[in-house]
């Protein structure tokens, strides 16, 4: 199993639209292309403009052909294209991929 980090550091002011974009779009186009998404955060100290989440993978491989899929899909890139038309929303991305320890409770 892989898993993948992916920290998205929005543009300031622009997280609620990050967040309408994944409640409107992004969550109900990822099923069809088979993204498994496991869990949503934002940071309660830190910075006040960033969503991290994890999507998970069987390997990298599964995860190379989906999110290509993901991003050719002209649902996706229509909704994308709208929802920045007032300008950019992620300023930043970051994305680790992890695989469990042997002693992870996760294994």
């Amino acid at each position: 199993m892989l898993y993948e980090l992916r920290v998205y550091d929005t543009v300031p002011g622009r997280l609620p639209a990050l967040h309408k974009r994944f409640v409107e779009h992004t969550l109900r186009i990822w099923p069809r292309h088979g993204i498994k998404p496991v869990a949503f955060w934002e940071e309660v100290v830190g910075r006040n403009n960033r969503l991290v989440y994890i999507l998970q993978w069987e390997n990298m491989a599964e995860r190379e052909k989906k999110w290509a899929t993901f991003q050719a899909d002209q649902e996706w890139v229509q909704a994308r294209a709208e929802s920045e038309k007032d300008g950019p929303i992620v300023a930043v991305v970051e994305n680790r991929f992890m695989a469990p320890t042997p002693y992870s409770p996760m294994q």
